[in-house]
């Protein structure tokens, strides 16, 4: 699922393509995407993209006449920039953003139909739809501290759950544990200050590090090959293969559909987490799908 860097990404590359032109026409193929019915998508067709925002992970177009067009990508949809006029043949083409200069392709990998968009009449209405976690750099160490213990969780599910943070997911969750030296199953409750101090910073700079990077790619071209698993990560999607920092082979924690990348010896004192009381802490404390986590909202 494309998270934080990844939609910083795509909105950098967007933004010098699309803001200030009009969408002159949306083309939807797959008849679950759309999921709103007022306004009518037909509002926003011949009017400019006047800015672009992100709410946690979904991608937001601002029009002139004040709607929202809401987009998340959920796991497997991804956005490609083409010719204009590019054909929407292929059971994973979902829809095509026609503008004056190119096409805004929306693709979904796979057979279900996660990703969605959502038109809304206004700002306010649009907001509504944030799950209502915090920016991690509009905050502070306390700010961000207090968020993560409104609930007593395991670091991997507070730092994933769109409630409490915004934009983070399961693979920049284990850079930011690696880099931190803590286990994704420790308990926000029993967090120490210098803990809770290395947390903090590894979020901010693990953050900053793959913007950055992300950025300087969708310079120089479309982003047309986001994934969740990168070759410069230290953890994320390197089961059995060597840490960078201390050389012993990555572990993983498997639950469900989710998995979960750690070094043991730099994060859990060299203790392989796989037993049956992890299994029941994680049966209590992730969700089994990653689609059931997504769709947590603040009440």
């Amino acid at each position: 699922m494309p998270e934080l860097p990844d939609i910083t990404a795509y909105l950098s590359a967007l933004a010098p393509r699309i803001v200030s032109q009009p969408l002159t026409h949306l083309r939807i193929a797959s008849p679950f995407l759309l999921r709103t019915v007022q306004p009518r998508i037909e509002e926003i067709e011949n009017h400019t993209i006047r800015a672009l925002h992100r709410i946690g992970k979904r991608i937001v177009f601002e029009f002139d006449n004040g709607l929202w067009l809401v987009l998340h990508l959920m796991i497997a949809g991804r956005l490609h920039w083409r010719p204009l006029g590019a054909k929407l043949g292929g059971r994973n083409n979902l829809a095509a953003f026609d503008f004056p200069n190119g096409s805004l392709v929306l693709t979904e990998a796979g057979s279900k139909r996660r990703a969605s968009l959502h038109l809304f009449a206004n700002e306010a209405a649009g907001q509504e739809i944030d799950p209502g976690g915090i920016d991690v750099f509009a905050t502070d160490l306390e700010g961000f501290r207090t968020a993560l213990t409104t609930e007593n969780r395991t670091l991997k599910r507070a730092l994933t759950d769109p409630r409490i943070l915004s934009g983070i997911g399961n693979a920049y969750s284990d850079e930011i544990l690696h880099a931190a030296q803590l286990s994704p199953i420790q308990q926000t409750a029993k967090m120490d200050p210098a803990q809770w101090q290395r947390l903090f910073t590894a979020t901010r700079d693990t953050l900053t590090l793959w913007i950055d990077r992300l950025n300087a790619e969708a310079a120089q071209a479309f982003p047309e090959k986001v994934t969740a698993f990168r070759k410069d990560m230290a953890v994320h999607g390197r089961f059995g293969q060597p840490c960078s920092t201390c050389g012993q082979p990555i572990q993983r924690i498997r639950y469900a559909d989710n998995e979960t990348n750690y070094c043991a010896q730099c994060q859990t004192n060299g203790k392989v987490l796989a037993d049956r009381s992890l299994s029941r802490l994680l049966g209590k404390d992730w969700p089994r799908t990653l689609d059931e986590l997504e769709a947590l909202k603040k009440r």
